[in-house]
């Protein structure tokens, strides 16, 4: 790959930015996509906008850093150089969810109630992962917003990581169809404990398909303006302004391909023929945060953070949030999920909580988080 590049870029914090001929990156060494011809623009972006025309993010957005030392020209993309050692201990990939104790399956597991009204949804639990999310599911959904608040929480080991970030899921509950996308602390990926924005994508539960960013084959890049798995900056703290990073997912109905769009920057897509079930929709939305660690459920527990590394009942300022949540249907206009559910798998370790204040008008934030390992989660 690096054979076809046309500049280097050095960023402040060690990364090496390669500014690549886009028709050479490797999302074109999958099979599938050998004849694929790059769309350039999606058809449309859906409007993210308040019904009073305003925009609904008023937030400080972060940038990313390597951008301090300039651009890559028209025709490249640019991708972050990845070091040996990094593809020595993680491949560029997640593990798979093996399902707590034996393969089970959703209608095995435990119940969760969407608004405490509608029926219960059986929710499962993987090894190694810890998860409080805002959740909603059972209808065909082909897009998803958020605005992620964006922090730098603490990482004991390797090969620990934690994110905070927006899934669009289809399938079984072991074998499912993801695109992936926020930000994350993961110093086995990256070799630093920088907070990153990264994508992810897989076609069969982390099994044997997907990746990190471009690590390998898969989402294809457009934007000369944003690096995958590129370090941003700043991040929130207490007492503090609060950053965040906003993202946009959505098919376009027109080539069946998921686009990301990172602020007003359509970054690229994971293209519909990679997928069975996604080419068509999705069926749940998760937002919130993961915890991956051996000592997740267990005693010592990891000290590996969520979020902010506060509870989520510190609420806003302390608590990491994932502002105005959304869902877009078939209807093409962004909205919020008619039915939720709020899942932490450890609350005493990592809680949830969908806050609405006292004003009937207010929307729901969404805060989750926690320090891991404390004197309520030993």
């Amino acid at each position: 790959m690096y054979c076809h590049l046309v500049l280097f870029l050095q960023s402040e914090d060690g990364d090496i930015i390669a500014c690549v001929d886009i028709y050479k990156q490797p999302a074109f060494d999958h099979p599938a996509l050998k004849n694929h011809t790059i769309q350039m623009q999606p058809s449309f972006i859906p409007s993210t906008e308040t019904p009073n025309g305003e925009r609904e993010n008023s937030r400080p957005v972060v940038s990313q850093l390597w951008k301090k030392r300039g651009s890559c020209p028209k025709g490249t993309i640019p991708i972050r150089r990845i070091r040996r050692r990094e593809l020595l201990r993680t491949n560029g990939r997640k593990s798979p969810e093996h399902l707590k104790g034996t393969n089970k399956t959703a209608t095995q597991d435990r119940f969760m109630h969407l608004n405490n009204t509608k029926g219960p949804m059986l929710y499962p639990t993987p090894e190694n992962r810890s998860t409080a999310i805002l959740l909603t599911y059972g209808y065909n959904y082909v897009g998803a917003s958020g605005e992620i608040n964006v922090w730098n929480p603490r990482v004991e080991r390797l090969p620990e990581f934690t994110t905070a970030q927006i899934w669009l899921k289809s399938g079984a509950v072991n074998n499912f169809e993801s695109v992936e996308a926020g930000w994350t602390v993961h110093p086995a990926e990256y070799s630093d404990a920088r907070t990153r924005f990264f994508v992810y994508w897989t076609a069969d539960g982390y099994k044997k398909t997907g990746c990190f960013d471009l690590t390998c084959y898969g989402f294809v890049q457009t934007s000369t303006e944003i690096a995958l798995g590129g370090a941003v900056e700043p991040g929130s703290s207490s007492f503090q302004q609060q950053y965040v990073l906003p993202i946009n997912i959505f098919m376009d109905p027109t080539t069946t391909n998921w686009w990301l769009v990172f602020h007003d920057i359509a970054v690229g897509y994971w293209p519909g023929s990679l997928f069975s079930l996604l080419k068509h929709s999705a069926t749940s939305v998760e937002w919130g945060g993961q915890v991956y660690s051996v000592n997740v459920r267990k005693t010592p527990h990891t000290k590996t953070a969520m979020g902010s590394g506060n509870d989520a009942e510190e609420l806003y300022g302390f608590a990491c949030f994932i502002g105005q949540p959304r869902i877009l249907d078939y209807s093409k206009s962004y909205k919020y999920p008619t039915f939720v559910a709020v899942w932490k798998d450890e609350y005493n370790c990592y809680s949830a909580v969908n806050y609405k204040a006292g004003n009937a008008n207010d929307e729901a934030t969404f805060f989750f988080g926690g320090p891991g390992q404390s004197y309520r989660c030993p």
